[in-house]
């Protein structure tokens, strides 16, 4: 990782190790109330958001104002973008006002890859179509890794919309080359080809699950039913629901959000002793931390 953080599987197993340690060091500081940093003193980090986010944009904002950067909230809606500008004149126009670092959600996969070989500028992927979300994938390791003390050897389930999830592919990409056992489970039309990706596929959820140490629940999309992708959400609760009934003691629990409560998961499960749903939302922040403070000392703008 050089400038940018594009993809977890470009980076090392090594590499992937000082992220997360750095990470654990930011949220133990969050947890002690040390929020005022001055890591990013001076640098002004933008915000380019082309896709509805809460948690993602929000914390990567806080990420930023805690080691004290300017930051630039852009959002698709109100631009020049409408105008017809491109995506690329509009990042070269953001970089003109002295950005040190673009954190970019878009819809089509490849187009933050685009910006960051265009730019001299720091770049970040807050998700990119179906391709890669790889602060998601680092935060949901870091939530996994303090919880169980470890990474190499675990068995993590995915459970959901394998195929069309970024979150699934940075997830698959860390955890496996972190020695990790990854299955993943859910309709088989909503599942990758076992020769394509470094899992095990399992259309079966409770097999899937028989001796897992975490388990991911990825949301449904409900545009996926009107695909013909599953028959209906009722059915898709009953075969592959994650329930408080699923859980055995030492399953954790995990989803990136945002929650369909009743299509994928339901609340016994989300508020109940096996979850970590609301922890990974403060890793979210530790995570980006040092996301952003290592691509500032790495280089950059």
């Amino acid at each position: 990782m050089v400038k940018d953080l594009l993809t977890l599987e470009a980076l090392s197993a090594a590499e992937l190790w000082e992220l997360l340690k750095r990470g654990n060091y930011y949220r133990q500081r969050l947890d002690k109330g040390e929020k005022a940093g001055k890591e990013l003193r001076g640098k002004t980090v933008a915000n380019m958001f082309f896709e509805p986010s809460t948690r993602t944009r929000m914390s990567f904002e806080l990420a930023a104002q805690y080691q004290g950067a300017h930051i630039i909230n852009f959002t698709h809606q109100g631009s020049s973008l409408v105008k017809g500008e491109s995506l690329l004149d509009t990042a070269w126009n953001i970089e003109a006002m002295a950005v040190d670092c673009m954190v970019i959600r878009h819809g089509t996969s490849g187009a933050v890859k685009q910006v960051a070989d265009n730019v001299q500028a720091a770049v970040v992927n807050a998700g990119d179509g179906k391709h890669a979300h790889p602060t998601q994938g680092l935060l949901d390791i870091l939530t996994i890794w303090r919880h169980k003390g470890r990474v190499e050897g675990l068995k993590v389930v995915i459970v959901g919309d394998v195929l069309h999830s970024r979150v699934a592919r940075s997830n698959i990409q860390g955890l496996t080359k972190l020695g990790a056992q990854v299955v993943v489970t859910g309709p088989a039309t909503m599942l990758p080809d076992a020769a394509d990706w470094p899992v095990e596929v399992e259309t079966d959820f409770d097999r899937a699950i028989d001796g897992a140490d975490c388990v991911n629940v990825l949301r449904i999309q409900k545009e996926r039913q009107e695909q013909g992708l599953f028959p209906s959400q009722k059915e898709y609760f009953k075969f592959w629901g994650v329930d408080e009934n699923r859980l055995t003691r030492d399953i954790l629990l995990l989803h990136p959000g945002p929650m369909n409560r009743g299509i994928e998961i339901n609340g016994g499960a989300a508020d109940g002793p096996n979850s970590a749903i609301f922890d990974q939302v403060t890793n979210g922040v530790a995570i980006r931390m040092a996301v952003l403070s290592l691509l500032n000392e790495r280089g950059g703008h």
